[in-house]
């Protein structure tokens, strides 16, 4: 087993008493489901762009997830550009009983955070797709006090 995955799923189970929300951005493969790193979680967000390769990936991953028994697997959709971009990403997961827990707004202000070399809410607070990751951390801070 990789030396690394098992200490990042040690650092889980320990984490997993403690009260307070861990997040934990995984590299974008299945390795760390394979390897068993977020057996410990309570919820999978799967980030997807509203194209058809990383719908479909998103899918993939979601069953992967919940065959695993992540208790709540959803996706989050990412750069989604208009409300038609919106209800096209829904009914595909929708038709694959998938839940699309947000989706945040494609925003050329993150684009530039990155440039600089800051976090978006350092570079624009106002900025839509800030917002909208707000109200995603929002509901997840939601759910913690509900469990």
């Amino acid at each position: 087993m990789c030396s690394s995955h098992a200490t990042v799923r040690g650092l889980l189970h320990a984490l997993r008493d403690d009260r307070g929300i861990v997040v934990v951005d995984t590299e974008a493969s299945p390795e760390h489901l394979s390897r068993s790193t977020t057996e410990a979680v309570d919820l999978m967000l799967v980030v997807a762009e509203p194209y058809f390769k990383s719908l479909e990936t998103a899918r993939r991953y979601s069953a992967m997830g919940k065959e695993l028994g992540i208790p709540r697997v959803a996706v989050l959709a990412n750069k989604v550009r208009n409300a038609d971009e919106e209800a096209a990403v829904g009914a595909f997961f929708e038709e694959h009983d998938t839940e699309l827990f947000a989706a945040v707004p494609f925003d050329a202000a993150l684009a530039a955070a990155e440039r600089r070399g800051i976090a978006p809410l350092d570079h624009d607070v106002s900025a839509p797709a800030v917002a909208s990751i707000g109200e995603v951390a929002e509901r997840i801070v939601e759910l913690d006090r509900r469990a």
